[in-house]
């Protein structure tokens, strides 16, 4: 049984985007070919899992602790999946993004309060990667931060040109800059000559999480910068990307099954180039100055050749520096689609995607500059700003989790796909954990 269209929002979450992807509607076609079909999403939303956010506590812990934190990467990423199940079962079964369906339960004061709360955590979002893409700029061509962050008004052109050729070459663009980025640090990894044993060993809990107070603010930033609320708001949308029979129950059980496995397929990748970075850190910056537990750090150590020996040479930095201004282009494409999937759902205005996008641009790069030019446009200054953003959106974080757990618990709204009891005492107890965490880790920085 499927939700009864009557039901279904006026408006069509991203309607440019909406059913627009065909898939093959034979019973059984071959896995590969219905997993390729659906394989996409994913990609977009794996993205918001290495933005410059991740890249710092990654890097942190491994120049910190070397590789014990990866185990807290990996029930980080479980948890990810997880949660990113749950959105996309809303907008598959029910139909709506998690704006919609939010907005739809409350009254019209908490709906606008709703929305400027995650509309500020899509600005903190943008700057993460405004700040990413500027540091890349300074590091490649030397170029002033004030000037690099002014140019990424440009992206704005970058993301309507590819979004003019349709979802699917986004979805493939994205897919191309996540291997691109894998190879470049699966390149840096395999010339630093990490120890994999020592490495597989990290994976192995370790009491020094526990007793060490730096470990724990550290782990507790790489939960708090790996499950993001605009990655729950994107999934929900771009899971109703495929066209398929919404009345058919055989092809929405397909399609909640091949878009889980799409959503896992790429946080996995999402989770080995973090893991990436933490070796890196730990390999070559562990037992150094803090100087280098920073991006402007890694890109200066990885050509020092005090710092990585016979390792260092301008490739390894301009590669590092590369992938770097990758993500935070590409980042421009998700963060743009979160904020018009979270205006539309709580305020329904709809905007050109170029207003749109123009709109957020703008809103960001007024306090970057502002605190930028208090603080003279310093490296520091400037990745401590993205620490805060994750603050930011550390705080927004449970006005999305525990929505979006108690709606796909609704037999209203999810009919015989509702969640198992079991998935929903599980959802709301890492919500409980995860908003806890985070609590933790605001009040450490206050």
């Amino acid at each position: 049984m499927t939700p009864n269209p009557s039901k279904q929002p006026a408006h069509r979450s991203l309607e440019e985007i909406n059913q627009s992807v065909a898939v093959p509607d034979t019973p059984q076609p071959a896995f590969w070919r219905k997993f390729l079909a659906y394989s996409g999403p994913g990609a977009l939303v794996a993205v918001g899992y290495m933005d410059p956010g991740n890249w710092l506590t990654s890097l942190a812990g491994g120049g910190q602790f070397q590789y014990r934190l990866l185990t807290v990467l990996t029930i980080a990423i479980l948890i990810a999946m997880f949660m990113q199940t749950l959105a996309i079962k809303l907008g598959v079964v029910a139909g709506q993004d998690l704006a919609q369906a939010i907005a739809s339960h409350l009254p019209r004061p908490l709906r606008y309060g709703w929305w400027l709360l995650n509309e500020v955590a899509m600005v903190a979002t943008d700057m993460t990667g405004v700040l990413g893409t500027a540091l890349a700029l300074k590091m490649l061509f030397n170029l002033p931060l004030a000037v690099g962050i002014i140019l990424t008004i440009a992206d704005v052109l970058i993301v309507l040109l590819f979004l003019r050729f349709g979802i699917r070459r986004v979805e493939m663009l994205v897919l191309l800059a996540i291997l691109t980025v894998g190879i470049i640090f699966g390149i840096e990894v395999a010339r630093a000559h990490a120890n994999f044993p020592q490495v597989l060993q990290g994976l192995i809990p370790s009491h020094v999480i526990i007793d060490n107070h730096a470990a724990l603010v550290l782990s507790l930033g790489i939960v708090g910068a790996t499950i993001m609320p605009h990655n729950l708001y994107l999934h929900s949308s771009l899971a109703q990307s495929r066209r398929y029979d919404r009345h058919d129950a055989r092809q929405v059980g397909e399609a909640l099954r091949f878009a889980k496995w799409d959503s896992n397929v790429h946080l996995v990748a999402a989770f080995l180039i973090n893991a990436l970075l933490l070796v890196l850190g730990g390999t070559l910056f562990f037992g150094h100055s803090q100087a280098f537990a920073s991006l402007s750090g890694v890109s200066r150590g990885l050509q020092t050749p005090a710092v990585v020996g016979q390792l260092a040479s301008p490739l390894m930095g301009s590669l590092f520096a590369i992938a770097l201004l990758i993500t935070g282009l590409i980042s421009s494409i998700t963060s743009t689609l979160a904020g018009q999937i979270v205006m539309e759902g709580y305020l329904r205005i709809r905007l050109p995607l170029w207003q749109r996008r123009l709109l957020t641009r703008t809103v960001t790069l007024i306090p970057v500059l502002l605190i930028g030019w208090r603080v003279g446009f310093r490296d520091q200054a400037l990745e401590q700003l993205i620490i805060n953003a994750q603050v930011v959106l550390s705080i927004a974080l449970p006005f999305t989790l525990f929505p979006l757990v108690a709606l796909t618990a609704s037999h209203k709204l999810m009919h015989n796909r509702v969640n198992h009891r079991i998935s929903t005492v599980l959802g709301y107890g890492l919500a409980t954990v995860i908003s806890g965490l985070n609590l933790l880790l605001v009040m450490n920085w206050f």
